[in-house]
């Protein structure tokens, strides 16, 4: 029997592939808005980041966010994803 594959997304901040589901979504919205997207479905363009707080503070100083979503990024998003990475790596 075939095992399925595991798609993977690359990190806005260490730029490294990772599988998917270990990721967090950042979505910009069809109105232009990133927020954080903890269902995975939200519609509009999407990006990733690893739940670690060195992968935040990398994509935070090279503007991978805005490299990813073509344009700025307001400081407030990666302000609001520092909770959900400490969270995450509290294991919450």
């Amino acid at each position: 029997m075939a095992e399925t594959k595991q798609p993977e997304r690359l990190c806005v901040g260490c730029r490294q592939l990772h599988p998917k589901d270990r990721l967090l979504r950042i979505v910009r919205s069809p109105n232009g808005t990133a927020a954080y997207d903890p269902t995975g479905k939200s519609p509009g363009r999407g990006a990733y980041l690893c739940p670690s707080a060195e992968c935040l503070r990398l994509a935070r100083r090279q503007g991978g966010l805005s490299w990813s979503f073509k344009g700025r990024v307001a400081p407030a998003v990666y302000d609001a994803l520092e909770d959900v990475v400490r969270r995450e790596e509290d294991g919450a």
